[in-house]
């Protein structure tokens, strides 16, 4: 079998994560993990078995239950960016307030996609009875520095326009409800969710249907189309599918996917221990909440349901992708430094874990989802919002690659698309440079 050069896709970075995550220490260790250990065919091959991945398998099964399907993932499933993120199933993104109605429009049309996104996780966990800690409990978007309150102002006049509730909160009240003196005001929205990420990925990997094939720790390391068959090459075996769907997310540009329309970011997290009873009532009882930041690159941080505490404040060009012990270190300390702002009572050694994960952006905040070429399709690029999003999108894009339609991927795809990015050494320059800014602008939040 001969293989085009031009046709040809090659990965070469090793994807290794560090080990730390609390919400992956939460979940019991499981026994049926699978590998690639000899050749295979099939007419489905997925790579990636996040939310995305394991949506699409589970819609393909629905739709195709003779067919032979196969997951992929280079490490173990559910335990990249799944398995990694703050729990957040966001129902709007903050904006600075928009002036036209075309802006208007390009963002409900957004919302319409998040609002998608929590349904579909919705009837997910009711379908299966799945225990993800998940709670309507809305958040906040909050910022102690009182320059950012026009920012919340016009955001609040877009929201009015949508019929979206909310509302703006000031300090006392805030500090009832967070158990935290740090912020002076915020904008609470109703819509969102907060949840076990965790859970909810273990729960996803545990109900695949029986034609389903999950392989772990088996990742491609070459691809290629040959007439209508899609060669991929692993460490020692390959695999051979009529179609295949890439959902790798941060991964996508060193899959040679979409490589001009997506970037990765290194996002780092910490977790405290629960908080005792005293620690607890020291800061008034809170229920569970969740905080996003006004400015990019503040803190975002929440309270979970067994009451610890979950800081992010960084998010960073970074290679390799694997972050060492001593650099996770460095950035715990600011992690553990930002709880100390907000919770002074707190003990100082309270955090119990950090870990960090691989995020991926485009351009303009906009999603990845399309038939790249003859039988090679793709979904990802969630922004920070892949709970919900990328579980929508693994289910749709199935249904596109299975040459079907529905009412979802109509809005999908009159959403914004991506916009091209400038090639290395630029690229790199840029986003550094904007995350300095950001950072910078931000300070006196993190």
């Amino acid at each position: 079998m001969i293989l085009r050069a031009e046709e040809q896709h090659t990965k070469n970075m090793r994807i290794v994560n560090d080990l730390g995550c609390s919400w992956i220490s939460d979940l019991d260790r499981r026994s049926n993990i699978k590998n690639l250990d000899k050749n295979k065919s099939c007419d489905w091959l997925i790579v990636g078995a996040g939310y995305t991945g394991l949506s699409a398998a589970r819609k393909l099964s629905e739709l195709h239950p003779d067919q032979k399907i196969i997951v992929v993932d280079a490490q173990l499933a559910g335990e990249g960016a799944s398995g990694r993120n703050s729990g957040y199933l966001v129902d709007t993104t903050l904006n600075d307030g928009f002036t036209s109605n075309k802006e208007l429009s390009k963002y409900r049309k957004k919302t319409d996609i998040y609002k998608l996104g929590i349904d579909v996780v919705k009837k997910f966990i009711k379908e299966h009875q799945v225990d993800c800690d998940w709670n309507e409990s809305g958040k906040y978007f909050a910022s102690s520095n009182q320059k950012d309150r026009k920012i919340l102002e016009n955001f609040s006049k877009t929201l009015s326009k949508l019929n979206f509730g909310h509302n703006i909160l000031e300090k006392d009240d805030l500090s009832k409800r967070l158990g935290t003196n740090f912020y002076n005001l915020a904008l609470y929205t109703k819509g969102g969710v907060l949840l076990h990420p965790g859970k909810l990925v273990r729960a996803m990997i545990d109900t695949l249907p029986d034609n389903v094939e999950l392989l772990e720790n088996s990742q491609l390391n070459e691809w290629a189309k040959n007439t209508d068959r899609i060669i991929c090459k692993f460490n020692k075996h390959q695999i051979i599918t009529k179609k295949i769907i890439f959902c790798t997310n941060g991964f996508l540009k060193s899959l040679g996917v979409k490589k001009n329309y997506n970037f990765p970011l290194t996002l780092t997290a910490s977790m405290t221990r629960p908080l005792t009873d005293i620690e607890y009532k020291v800061i008034g009882k809170p229920k569970e909440w969740g905080v996003l930041p006004v400015r990019p690159m503040g803190a975002t941080i929440r309270m979970t349901k067994d009451k610890r505490i979950l800081i992010r404040n960084t998010a960073e060009v970074h290679s390799p992708f694997k972050m060492s012990k001593p650099e996770l270190d460095k950035r715990s300390l600011n992690q553990k430094l930002g709880i100390k702002k907000r919770f002074p009572s707190l003990a100082d050694d309270i955090i119990e874990s950090s870990w960090s994960g691989v995020v991926s952006r485009t351009r303009n905040s906009s999603q990845i989802f399309e038939k790249v070429e003859d039988n090679v399709f793709v979904a990802g690029c969630y922004n920070g919002s892949g709970i919900g999003v990328g579980t929508l999108f693994g289910e749709q894009i199935a249904i596109k690659a299975s040459n079907e339609n529905s009412d979802e991927i109509n809005i999908i795809e009159s959403r914004t698309k991506p916009t091209w990015l400038p090639p290395q050494p630029f690229l790199n320059i840029g986003v550094k440079t904007r995350l300095m800014f950001e950072r910078f602008r931000s300070r006196s939040d993190v």
